[in-house]
């Protein structure tokens, strides 16, 4: 399973100008369990440092599952106005952090990023949990005069896209999208079609939280939240001791402008390709039907890939049908495989938002950083998984992929910045 045969070039090499006006990823913004800022997560994801570890924000003792992928540090108060703290939940708060960060590396200042024709999308699966929580229990235990005014959109799954639209001056199109965990991706999607229709620049991806006791019980109740005590055996996607997932908290937030655009530093790379599927209630799971589809929408063959993000949900059952996925479309052992996703936990609609940023600086560094904690691949799985150590490698192009719970299947190509 961890063959490491060099991979054939492609016989017949595909030019890149036929990607020139594809969207460039001019800027990035991350907040992630094992590193606050691109620079920061990125270092700790070479070294394998990881951010799973016990709850801290609430009490979990009591519940069956314990560990979580938590921005260990972060004191919103001093990232953000006091103003702001007051209306926003964690997530919103995070999310806010993610976009300032991702504006200014793009070199965008207040005024050059403002406009109506500059938008956001973003993606929420559980939108402001903790915020939520608090206020209903106020709302029963001391009544309605108590509930603050903010929860009528404090919870609500769209609240990062207008709190980011709000306080950077993005007037644009906007949109938030709920499709779980390939939250990040179809967002990213989405953004690219307003950048088709005219948008000059967007604002996109996804961040989540739900690591309170509500948010919790919901996570709880899928049946796929790991109860291991021990943060390196928890989480182990296409192992033979696969137990289920870690939930997490965090993503990343990109700026995405024209293929066309004079950018004022160097981009980390293109969005070539996109597509999504579902799975029906009964029939074969459609996540090798999503790749397919989205190397067709770039352009390009199974051959032209370098390396895949998987999906990497931690339970036997769907690490078998994602690695069959995988294997049917670009042959057993023949494209390099990571999850990095094992350092952070499943991060909800971050999580697919943060696996294109982590390919993105994958191809910037020309090196696949690695799946962790996997000691005891599951036999029968056909993959060339990128264990312990970062692989480096020529790499010109990568496609993430990503499931979320339901049946929502979502694959984006990336390609390379031009030179």
């Amino acid at each position: 399973m961890t063959s490491r045969t060099p991979r054939h070039s492609p016989a017949t090499p595909v030019a890149d100008d036929r990607w020139a006006l594809a969207p460039l990823v001019t800027g990035m913004g991350i907040v992630a369990p094992n590193g606050l800022g691109l620079e920061a997560y990125w270092s700790a994801t070479l070294r394998g440092r990881g951010g799973i570890d016990d709850v801290s924000l609430f009490d979990a003792a009591g519940y069956p599952a314990t560990l979580a992928g938590e921005v260990s540090g972060f004191d919103a108060a001093v990232h953000l106005p006091g103003r702001l703290l007051a209306q926003t939940d964690r997530m919103t708060r995070l999310a806010l952090v993610a976009a300032e960060q991702a504006l200014a590396d793009a070199g965008l200042g207040p005024e050059e990023a403002a406009g109506d024709d500059s938008g956001v999308v973003t993606a929420s699966a559980s939108g402001g949990f903790e915020f939520g929580q608090r206020e209903l229990q106020k709302l029963w235990s001391k009544g309605s005069r108590h509930v603050s005014a903010y929860q009528s959109f404090a919870w609500f799954y769209a609240v990062n896209t207008g709190q980011i639209s709000i306080r950077h001056g993005l007037r644009g199109p906007s949109g938030g999208v709920v499709t779980e965990q390939a939250g990040g991706i179809d967002a990213i999607a989405s953004a690219r079609r307003h950048l088709r229709k005219g948008a000059r620049l967007m604002v996109t991806g996804g961040v989540d939280s739900a690591l309170c006791p509500w948010g919790w019980v919901a996570q709880l109740a899928s049946g796929r939240v790991s109860s291991a005590r021990d943060p390196r055996g928890a989480y182990l996607p296409f192992d033979a001791s696969a137990r289920g997932h870690v939930p997490g908290e965090g993503g990343a937030i990109l700026v995405l402008e024209d293929g066309d655009c004079a950018p004022r530093s160097r981009p980390y790379g293109r969005i070539m390709g996109y597509a999504a599927t579902f799975d029906p209630p009964h029939g074969e799971p459609q996540l090798g039907r999503a790749a397919r589809c989205a190397l067709d929408d770039a352009g390009l063959l199974p051959g032209d890939v370098d390396v895949v993000f998987a999906d990497a949900a931690g339970t036997a059952e769907l690490d078998r049908a994602e690695a069959a996925a995988i294997a049917e479309v670009f042959g057993a052992y023949s494209v390099p495989v990571t999850a990095p996703k094992t350092m952070t936990g499943r991060l909800s609609s971050g999580g697919a938002a943060l696996d294109v940023a982590t390919a993105l600086l994958a191809l910037r560094d020309q090196v696949i950083p690695p799946t962790t904690n996997v000691t005891r691949p599951a036999p029968g799985l056909a993959l060339d998984l990128v264990l312990d150590e970062p692989r480096e490698a020529p790499l010109r192009r990568a496609l993430v992929l990503s499931r979320g719970h339901g049946g929502f299947n979502a694959a984006m190509a990336l390609g390379p910045a031009p030179r």
